[in-house]
């Protein structure tokens, strides 16, 4: 039910901030709105305005605003029933590129103001600047840094969060940084000069050089939940449990207790953790589950049925006029990466098989709810830039294929003819078909729906 209910939340809002974002500008451009409508197909409920008609009608994978005069009244003969003034396609090119444009825009704004509200609320993820893995082989290991040590500051800058640190360190340009940390409750000095290493992006696995002392932060990884029956549940692990170590190895942040089960499938291991001050050996089997990874292929992950949370993790909110900055750069910083990921998978970087449809919006946001509404609000955020930056393709029945018509109008000084139009709008419909099945199989297949069939 929680699944079901954020699903029908989050793309509720999204759906109808696309539509009223063409509304609004239609009706501040002088259009007529014949109708407002929030999913497409039988209308469930209907009510009618002075001009409009509003309707909820039954598939909620989208909405659309029917204007008058969409086409060229002039151009068909007849009686018209409206007032030519408010035909949409009478209006100068530049008001009819607004009111289109203005969904996606309006799925941008969303997407900022959320950020924002988030970031001046709860505030932004931040962690203290204490070390946790040491690279054997690195710069901090060779200057004599220790995991537990804390960096209280560096070239005589106050270091209070562990993006303080990288910060410095990445500036640094190779120069040797004197660093002051606190260790047992003594303060130390300690010189260390950075390597540029090579480093893998953590969502699309590209590599980069960056300016690096070898030293991770201590995220104390935690068990946020527990599925019944799992293979944790079984071995006695439950929330709120603080995970030390996997297999006698140390694990210092959620990313690595996660590598570390992951690359265990099927095997029996020791998970040490602390629970109310007591350190406990519990023994857990991992199930062996196939996954596709980012190249498409089928490989074996473990799993033990538990939520990874950070434990040390602490939320430090922005004054006002700094959160409404950090949410327009965090939208446009997502935007980037939303459109490096459609390049990745149109240039065959990624497999296709990571696009996904409805049933992973739903799965996910049901998920992002059960972590609280700031994680749901984010997590809207996040689908309505995706929902712009899709829009605004070029592909026809989308706004970006309306938009490329525009723009083609405005280089030949006239409309493309009708009929050109229309097949255009029939081919992209066929695409779009195409790729909502496309979405759905993949969806049914994370979920392994199919094995009903065999």
């Amino acid at each position: 039910m929680t699944t079901v209910l954020s699903f029908i939340v989050v793309i509720g809002v999204l759906i109808l901030i696309h539509e009223w974002g063409h509304f609004i500008v239609a009706r501040w451009s002088g259009v007529g709105v014949e109708r407002f409508s929030i999913g497409f197909g039988p209308v469930l409920l209907r009510w009618r305005g002075k001009e409009t008609e509003y309707c909820l009608s039954v598939i909620p994978m989208g909405g659309y605003v029917k204007m008058m005069g969409e086409e060229n009244p002039l151009e068909g003969g007849g009686t018209l029933t409206y007032d030519p003034a408010k035909a949409f396609a009478l209006k100068p090119l530049w008001a009819r590129f607004l009111i289109v444009f203005a969904g996606p825009g309006m799925n941008f704004v969303l997407a900022a103001v959320i950020f924002t509200v988030v970031l001046a609320t709860v505030g932004r993820p931040v962690w203290p600047p204490t070390i946790g893995r040491v690279a054997p082989a690195g710069a901090a290991a060779a200057a004599g840094l220790q995991t537990g040590d804390t960096i209280v500051k560096a070239d005589g800058r106050r270091i209070a969060h562990w993006e303080d640190l990288e910060r410095v360190v990445a500036a640094s340009g190779g120069r040797p940084l004197r660093l002051t940390v606190s260790r047992a409750g003594t303060l130390h000095d300690v010189n260390v000069t950075p390597r540029l290493t090579e480093a893998r992006d953590p969502i699309f696995k590209d590599t980069h050089q960056t300016w690096d002392v070898g030293v991770g932060p201590q995220l104390q990884p935690q068990i946020g939940s527990v599925n019944s029956g799992s293979p944790a549940d079984k071995a006695g692990l439950k929330a709120g449990d603080a995970v030390v170590a996997v297999a006698g190895q140390p694990v210092f942040t959620p990313e690595e207790l996660m590598q570390a089960i992951q690359k265990r499938a099927g095997q029996t291991f020791e998970v040490s953790v602390e629970r109310e001050g007591r350190r406990l050996p519990l023994t857990v089997t991992a199930n062996a589950v196939k996954e596709k990874n980012a190249a498409g292929e089928d490989v074996e992950v473990g799993r033990i049925g538990v939520g990874i949370v950070t434990r040390t993790v602490n939320y430090e909110p922005y004054p006002p006029h700094k959160a409404v900055w950090h949410g327009a750069v965090k939208t446009w910083d997502m935007t980037a990466l939303t459109a490096k990921g459609l390049w990745k998978i149109v240039s065959r970087q990624i497999d296709s098989s990571n696009i996904g449809g409805p049933i992973q919006i739903a799965s996910e946001a049901g998920r992002q709810a059960k972590e609280g509404p700031a994680s749901l609000a984010l997590f809207t955020a996040i689908i309505s830039v995706n929902l712009a930056l899709l829009n605004l393709l070029p592909v026809p029945m989308l706004d970006g294929g309306h938009l490329f018509f525009f723009v083609i109008e405005g280089v030949m000084g006239r409309p493309l003819s009708l009929r050109k139009r229309e097949a255009a709008q029939q081919l992209g419909f066929v695409l779009l078909m195409l790729l909502m099945v496309y979405a759905l199989y993949n969806d049914l297949v994370r979920i392994d729906a199919f094995r009903f069939f065999r």
